[in-house]
């Protein structure tokens, strides 16, 4: 070992405040295996990264990766030069205490030998052999302390790269299917559809109309950092659970409608979201979804997922659906899903093999128009005009007007939107019933709302609807009757 050259690493670490190795001034080691060492270390300090660190000259060489180790080639990693570390060091796993330098949980994610073929100022080239990791790399300096690292050989054989871009796959409405075995049976959530990406202990979450979402929930971020040890896509709910501990539409509807990160780092506290997950579709460069729903659901419960706000939704085989209904009636859910335990997952598909069943009717509504309020409510609206798409149209079929169940927050930021898209034009098929024409003002047929009904009166209109909100999550393309 070079003299001094461990001198940055003990200036920065007190032997008696932290668990770190710190070898005497003078020490030496010596080590049977002549091949040398390398270690990557998971280190969730004050911002997640990696430790890449190589032996050399009796020292380990050390970089810090913020994504990771590349595993394709046409991915380059920023690698933040740091100080030496001991060779001990590469067997360290624990906890470095809050307030010391690197404060946070240190693991070991990978460790094997490596071949040198370039060690020079401007060019570091290795061959890895460890567990995780196997193949070329070759680590080149930037600027100040920064390098790159760069993966030079292909992927590793088998390897998928985790998908950028997915639909989710959509059930059915429908009854409960026979109890013959072949059905699991899910909670049906009453929250928002997403799909979340986990890639370097990075968090993005996506809805069905394939907006970002995450950032609107500053308060699930750890959630990917809980996963760090994986590349996964996931499929899920988010949720928002009211006072009586029964998922919240309305308070979820505020999480959704955060116009900025300060008003969504705001308003967390106050409605913290919860992300319920219920499938596994990418796993560390492998792809589930040609893997039964059993195979998929084994491997998401591998992962271990449980905090306060992130949980796996239980998965009955074992007892009837309609057990499970009355449970989930009595829990204040939404219903089940039923979910043939073959079925592969069918990006995009709306597909029998998974069947939602309600205990109360929701639809899907496309806003059409309103009318003017009346009383003490002339500067507002009176109802919403609903519709659904008209088969190989482009416009509405008229299902009737939902004039209650808002709140005043959901009344002014409802006209706000409204007034943003009026036009001259009804987008109805047909002309409206007579007491609604002069009454009614035109809007284009953009805005998704979800109203509560009693049923379908026989000339296709909403008896008795409640408005729940709105669906920034869904396309207008996308609605249609439910049976």
């Amino acid at each position: 070992m070079a003299p001094g050259s461990l001198a940055s690493y003990r200036r920065k670490r007190d032997p008696d405040r932290t668990p770190e190795p710190i070898p005497a001034v003078g020490s030496t080691r010596t080590r049977k295996n002549k091949r040398p060492t390398f270690v990557v270390q998971e280190h969730h300090a004050s911002s997640l990264h990696w430790d890449f660190r190589l032996e050399r000259d009796g020292v380990l060489a050390s970089w810090a990766l913020p994504k990771g180790v590349p595993m394709f080639p046409d991915q380059n990693h920023l690698a933040v030069q740091v100080e030496d570390h001991p060779l001990e060091y590469g067997s360290f796993s624990g906890t470095i205490p809050a307030g010391e330098y690197g404060g946070g949980e240190v693991s070991i994610w990978d460790h094997g030998v490596y071949d040198c073929e370039k060690w020079l100022p401007k060019e570091i080239m290795v061959v890895l052999h460890g567990q995780r990791v196997e193949g070329r790399y070759v680590l080149f300096p930037t600027k100040g302390k920064n390098w790159m690292i760069h993966r030079m050989d292909p992927a590793p054989e088998g390897f998928a790269p985790l998908p950028t871009h997915l639909s989710p796959m959509l059930a059915v409405a429908d009854r409960l299917p026979p109890d013959d075995g072949r059905w699991a049976y899910e909670f049906k959530w009453d929250g928002m559809r997403v799909l979340v990406w986990v890639d370097g202990g990075r968090l993005r979450m996506v809805s069905r109309n394939d907006n970002d979402v995450t950032g609107s929930f500053p308060d699930l971020r750890g959630f990917a950092e809980s996963l760090a040890s994986h590349q996964a896509l996931l499929d899920g709910e988010l949720v928002v659970l009211g006072h009586d501990g029964k998922p919240s539409f309305s308070q979820l509807q505020h999480r959704i409608h955060a116009g900025s990160p300060a008003s969504a780092q705001r308003l967390a506290p106050a409605s913290p979201a919860s992300l319920v997950v219920f499938d596994l579709l990418h796993l560390d460069g492998a792809s589930l979804l040609d893997r039964a729903y059993d195979q998929r659901r084994s491997a998401l419960e591998a992962l271990g997922i449980g905090a306060p706000n992130w949980a796996v939704t239980p998965s009955f085989t074992d007892v009837t659906g309609r057990e499970i209904l009355r449970v989930a009636v009595d829990a204040g859910m939404e219903g089940v899903v039923a979910k043939r335990r073959t079925s592969l997952y069918r990006p995009g598909q709306r597909s029998r093999e998974w069947i939602k069943v309600k205990h109360q009717r929701t639809q899907e509504m496309v806003i059409g128009g309103y009318t003017k309020g009346k009383g003490g409510r002339r500067a507002d609206f009176g109802a919403l005009l609903l519709g659904v798409p008209a088969a190989g149209t482009a416009k509405l079929t008229f299902v009737g007007k939902v004039g209650t169940g808002f709140s005043e927050a959901d009344r002014g930021d409802l006209l706000v939107r409204l007034r943003r898209i009026e036009r001259a034009t009804s987008p109805f098929d047909a002309p409206l019933p007579t007491g609604l024409r002069k009454e009614a003002t035109f809007v284009s047929p953009k805005m998704v709302g979800e109203v509560r009904f009693g049923e379908w009166t026989p000339d296709g209109h909403l008896r008795h609807p409640v408005w729940r909100g709105l669906r920034p999550d869904k396309s207008s393309a996308e609605v249609r009757r439910e049976p």
